[in-house]
């Protein structure tokens, strides 16, 4: 008797998959939504390509530096403090970036946003695996991210349609009321599932992410996921340019056509959540790359046949999200169980790699696009995203030997 209740109340302290699909979602839906806007603010701040795309490299930036503090503080103070405070500091930031006068308060805003946002993104990923084992971990994560895909995936319509009828600060509205919504759906719902926390103390955080770096494994893993990244964030940062100046696109037809990408994703993820945990680690990441690097291929073919038109740019990104929710799952899952006591520090580190793969791979393409010899044409992002593709396969080609070396059963 005392056995079942034991289990009963352990099932009653973990977070419903809704809540933890409304933490995770929160940043993806701050970076997606106001993408179709980043033509038109350039009219109304006033501002050149480079200062409009700078608004979402500092969006990565912050959430890359942040999310180096905010593992380590939950496997310390909790996974449930934490996330309250950065889902309140993302509803400060979506209010000052709805008041925004000038390009440099936006940027300003958007950092506070980015840094608070990210609490759930990290942690939802930690929260699944203080309560399953790595391929388990790997399942649930793959529908996590499936749920969390579906809001962004509507993101850039609703965003499109909300900046026709009420200017760019119309998505930054909705963000404001989500991000109130899940605070308050945080404070009254979320349990708390770290029950082995860490005493960290001064350089404790540097301690955690010193034996983290010591494991050539957690490398392969976090490396493979940072590099799938750095494709997805070129794709993003070259995306809504080409699509605006040389397919003359409205914000509306932008929005739409970015639904495909995510729409890829969700399939990827249900596969994972599907397959991830009867398959295992390595082969649904080694396929999920291979699915990406197709989707790298088709279109730098269009490209190379002079075939530029919205389904050219568009229509092979739905592979690229295939593929990214096929890897993702299990390589973050792999990452964040080579040190399970780390769980925090392994999914804050492998998220801030790819969120600062993200910045640097949209500042390049934005850079590329507008001065380099390639400025004006779309070889801008493919030469990146094919940059990205190959680096995240050699990543993931070394996870076996990576796992033999540490004397584990190979990840298959």
């Amino acid at each position: 008797m005392d056995s079942r209740q034991a289990e009963q109340k352990s099932v009653e302290g973990r977070p419903s998959l809704g809540m933890l699909i409304a933490i995770s979602t929160i940043s993806p839906l701050a970076m997606q939504i106001y993408l179709p806007s980043l033509a038109g603010m350039m009219v109304v701040f006033s501002a050149s390509s480079g200062e409009i795309q700078l608004s979402m490299s500092a969006f990565f930036i912050a959430v890359a530096v942040s999310l180096l503090f905010w593992g380590p503080l939950s496997d310390q103070f909790g996974r449930r403090p934490v996330i309250i405070i950065g889902m309140f500091l993302f509803v400060v930031g979506s209010i000052l970036c709805l008041i925004a006068s000038t390009i440099e308060a936006l940027i300003a805003a958007r950092v506070l946003q980015a840094a608070g946002g990210c609490t759930g993104l990290v942690l939802g990923r930690a929260i699944v695996r203080d309560l399953y084992g790595p391929r388990q971990s790997a399942s649930m994560i793959g529908y996590v991210t499936m749920g969390m895909a579906v809001i962004p995936t509507i993101a850039p319509a609703i965003g499109g349609i909300l900046d026709q009828f009420y200017g760019w600060q119309g998505g930054f509205f909705l963000l404001l009321i989500i991000g109130i919504v899940v605070l308050v759906a945080s404070v009254l719902y979320l349990p708390e599932t770290n029950k082995t926390r860490t005493s960290i103390g001064p350089g404790q955080v540097l301690r955690s992410y010193r034996l983290l770096m010591k494991e050539p494994l957690y490398w392969s893993y976090a490396l493979t996921a940072a590099f799938s990244a750095l494709t997805y964030f070129a794709y993003l940062g070259g995306a809504p340019f080409i699509a605006a100046q040389l397919l003359s696109l409205s914000a509306a037809e932008m929005g739409f056509y970015f639904m495909f990408v995510a729409l890829g994703y969700i399939v990827g993820n249900y596969i994972s959540g599907r397959f991830a945990e009867r398959i295992g680690l390595y082969p649904m990441i080694l396929a999920g790359t291979l699915i990406a690097a197709l989707s790298v291929a088709l279109i730098a073919g269009f490209a190379a046949c002079g075939i530029v038109t919205a389904a050219s740019l568009f229509l092979p990104m739905f592979v690229l999200g295939l593929g990214n929710g096929v890897c993702l799952p299990s390589a973050i899952s792999g990452a964040v169980s080579v040190r399970p006591e780390l769980a925090g520090a392994a999914s804050g580190l492998v998220a801030s790699m790819q969120v600062g793969m993200g910045a640097i791979a949209g500042s390049l393409v934005a850079w590329l696009f507008a001065d380099s010899f390639l400025a004006g044409s779309p070889w801008s992002m493919i030469w990146v995203m094919a940059m990205g593709i190959v680096m995240s396969l050699l990543a993931a080609l070394s996870i076996k030997r990576a796992a033999t070396m540490r004397e584990l059963i190979p990840a298959e």
